[in-house]
């Protein structure tokens, strides 16, 4: 790596990786103009200093509980939410850009979904599109026809973005099914508050610590019956959720019940909520549950985790869930291919924002460019998360692209594949060493979306490869987190 040519304290050696594109150093060793104060007043701090800050922020997350959980870790399940204390800047003008085009992207999103489990318009325009989108498990035939109280389906998402070599804001992928991390994007704040204040009052920060009440808001906004009358809960699977620190986190920031299964009926197609007063009507249910065990009525009947019935007052009309069910055939890999050409069929636009250009496996012609090509490819498989069911072509030996070789070619629908982008880096500490270092990181915004239309919270959820050299940024795999700073406007 090149080292730049100034010695800015804290970032004394800090050198450049090559191909990747430095979020806040310039090719030329200097800070971009938008971050230059800020990145001053970072490297005032010695790095002896700096270590006891980061030390204090990662204790404090082990006192409050800051947790995830590994379901493939034999020694045990929890673990600390490894945190960054160097934040990762975005200024006014790419905030803006991007909060742009994920309006548009949620809007089109709104409309497919409405579509496909309704009259299916796009299919008679795109008749080969039919098979690709609707021949997935993701997608749930038994609803079509059905319409949510409050018109919205896609109530809560993340939008996982990238940069690319030339700094372009490109889409990775969209989850609209039940998203997480926006926990730890306020617990990040919270960090940056104790531990750097001052450096985050000079850097006229947006907030992102009204996000709770802004849920609440869209959540009620989508009540069938009257908002201010409406009883809203969280429906968690329980505490051996990898998420489950998440959902008892906004529950009481929310000041909503976090509830189970068994906590909920169904009776006359209205749900209930048992309680030591009696049984209370609930409105709107935030489940964070899969679809296959949310309803063993109408799912998977061995599921101990969802409410039987609850699909029967949801298609009522008696009862919301954010997000709807069926959801997945939207942020299906497969899917994802084909938004850009959503936005310009359903709302008559070009898309604001650049994704990745995708080979989807089950058409013939990108099922044989993708075999021919592997060692150069990302494969992905459409239904996994997580940073599992990939190949890493450019890292893969001869054994691990012969294995996936024989599974496209046995379930060519189950593949998509990508070109390798280089993601952009930030400035992170290395606690072994001392220093700090360039780390590839992505972003996952949050957009709530109400009758009203689409909000997207001013920040986001960084999560950055603490590995040197990982592209892998899931905190599963070794990955961590930084605060995300959106700069406000100049006034």
């Amino acid at each position: 790596m090149r080292q730049l040519p100034h010695d800015p304290g804290l970032f004394a050696g800090y050198g450049l990786m090559p191909g990747s594109f430095d979020e806040l150093i310039g090719a030329d060793g200097v800070p971009r103009p938008d971050f230059q104060r800020l990145l001053a007043l970072l490297g005032t701090r010695v790095p002896e200093d700096f270590s006891r800050m980061q030390a204090l922020a990662e204790r404090a997350l082990l006192n409050q509980g800051v947790t995830f959980s590994v379901y493939s870790d034999q020694r045990g399940t929890e673990r600390i939410f490894p945190f960054c204390l160097i934040p990762r800047l975005v200024s006014a003008s790419d905030w803006a850009h991007m909060e742009r085009g994920l309006e548009q992207r949620i809007r089109a999103l709104g409309l497919f979904l409405d579509d496909v489990y309704g009259p299916q318009r796009l299919f008679s325009e795109r008749p080969e599109l039919r098979d690709i989108i609707l021949n997935t498990a993701l997608y749930l035939p038994r609803l079509r026809g059905i319409r949510p109280a409050g018109g919205v389906r896609i109530h809560i998402a993340g939008i996982d973005l990238i940069r690319d070599g030339r700094g372009t804001y490109r889409v990775l992928e969209d989850n609209l099914r039940t998203p997480s991390g926006v926990s730890y994007v306020m617990e990040g704040r919270i960090l940056s508050k104790r531990v750097v204040p001052d450096v985050l009052e000079l850097a006229r920060v947006r907030r992102v610590d009204h996000y709770p009440a802004r849920l609440a808001e869209t959540l009620r906004s989508v009540s069938p019956e009257s908002p201010e009358h409406s009883t809203v809960v969280i429906l968690t699977p329980g505490p051996y959720n990898s998420a489950y620190f998440e959902h008892s986190f906004l529950a009481r920031t929310m000041g909503v019940p976090l509830v189970h299964g068994e906590d909920l009926f169904v009776d006359d197609d209205r749900v209930f909520l048992r309680t030591t007063r009696g049984p209370r009507r609930v409105h709107v249910i935030y489940r964070r549950i899969d679809d296959a065990f949310l309803d063993p009525e109408s799912f998977r009947p061995d599921s101990m985790l969802g409410v039987r019935g609850l699909l029967r007052a949801w298609a009522a009309g008696n009862v919301t869930l954010a997000n709807a069910p069926g959801n997945g055939v939207a942020d299906d890999k497969a899917t994802y291919a084909f938004v850009p050409d959503f936005i310009r069929y359903y709302l008559g636009e070009q898309p604001i924002l650049e994704q990745v250009p995708t080979y989807v496996c089950a058409r013939e012609e990108d099922q044989r460019y993708v075999l021919e090509h592997l060692e150069e490819l990302v494969v992905k498989t459409v239904d996994e998360a997580g940073g599992y069911g990939m190949l890493m072509g450019p890292q893969s030996t001869r054994e691990e692209r012969e294995d996936f070789r024989q599974r496209i070619l046995a379930h060519p629908r189950r593949y998509i594949a990508q070109p390798r982008v280089e993601l952009s880096t930030c400035p992170t500490w290395d606690a072994a060493s001392r220093t700090v270092v360039p780390r590839r990181v992505d972003l996952r915004p949050y957009i709530l979306t109400s009758p009203q239309g689409p909000w997207v919270l001013p920040g986001g959820l960084s999560r950055v490869a603490l590995r040197a050299g990982s592209y892998v940024v899931n905190s599963s795999q070794g990955g961590g987190s930084k605060d995300t700073w959106v700069q406000k406007e100049a006034v």
